[in-house]
């Protein structure tokens, strides 16, 4: 008999989306690849993964995204230039992730949803409990990451896992919001799951992040979940069909997040992790 496997070693990112609303620059880089300050975002991604005892990145990614794979390679030829020049300090975190993780990489054929997406990556993840990441909602902690938090709470429930938080309810519509029951300080039992509600139609002001862990039968009910809003396939509706048996737990996670998928939101990360950098 096979041993429950119980430990976080794979990490999921959907990368395949277009990154409209940083067009022009999206139309040939990666929304991923964009900077903050001198690293990708994906790589803040990747390198909070790490932290949290992963070592398996899987990446769903598109046309026009080679970009990524790239960067998470050897470049012999750059590194051969500034080898033993003060720039080779530059490059040691990116080397540190190449020589320590693997990564692997398929395409979403067609721009489905982010639970279509999820879905595409099961090959990648087969039967095992995993992260999910999505890069443009990038945090900071003084302390534990986020993900770290995650799989701390993972190893004391052992079910599927939301980070949340707090928002406007003029928001709602932004967000898969939820509603739940209190099991401790900052952690409750998801009962209800809505996709982008009006804020009339909000069962909280506790919005879905993009960080998750989840269990592996959740890709056998993406393959049965019916597209929802905007005509896509919605994680937060299969996430529904598991919290019904109580299979969900949301977390308010602790630490400072940004929306690095609007320029409003880019533009302040920026601006904080340059005064951190300073410091």
């Amino acid at each position: 008999m096979l041993k429950e496997k119980t430990k976080i070693k794979k990490c999921l990112f959907p990368a395949a989306g277009y990154g409209t609303r940083f067009l022009p620059v999206t139309k040939a880089i990666p929304k991923e690849m964009l900077p903050i300050l001198t690293k990708p975002l994906l790589q803040y991604g990747v390198e909070e993964a790490r932290e949290a005892g992963m070592d398996t990145m899987a990446i769903v990614t598109g046309r026009g995204k080679r970009a990524i794979e790239d960067h998470f390679d050897r470049s012999y030829e750059l590194e051969n230039q500034i080898n033993g020049t003060s720039k080779e300090i530059l490059m040691k975190d990116v080397r540190d992730i190449v020589k320590n993780c693997t990564f692997s990489y398929t395409r979403q054929g067609e721009m489905k949803g982010l639970g279509h997406a999820i879905w595409t990556g099961k090959t990648l993840i087969g039967d095992e409990p995993f992260a999910v990441l999505l890069a443009d909602d990038l945090c900071d902690n003084n302390g534990d990451s986020v993900l770290t938090q995650m799989v701390k709470l993972y190893e004391k429930y052992k079910c599927s896992i939301v980070a949340v938080e707090e928002i406007p309810l003029k928001d709602s519509n932004k967000y898969g919001v939820i509603a739940g029951h209190e099991e401790e300080e900052g952690v409750l039992r998801v009962t209800n799951m809505v996709e982008k509600p009006e804020s009339k139609d909000a069962p909280s002001n506790l919005a879905i992040i993009g960080r998750y862990i989840l269990t592996p039968d959740i890709f056998d009910i993406l393959e049965e979940t019916k597209p929802g809003k905007g005509g896509e396939i919605q994680i937060t509706d299969a996430l529904l069909t598991q919290a019904k048996s109580g299979g969900v737990i949301a977390y308010k996670f602790k630490g400072k997040r940004f929306d690095c998928g609007s320029v409003d939101g880019f533009v302040e990360a920026t601006n904080f992790f340059y005064n951190k950098a300073k410091e």
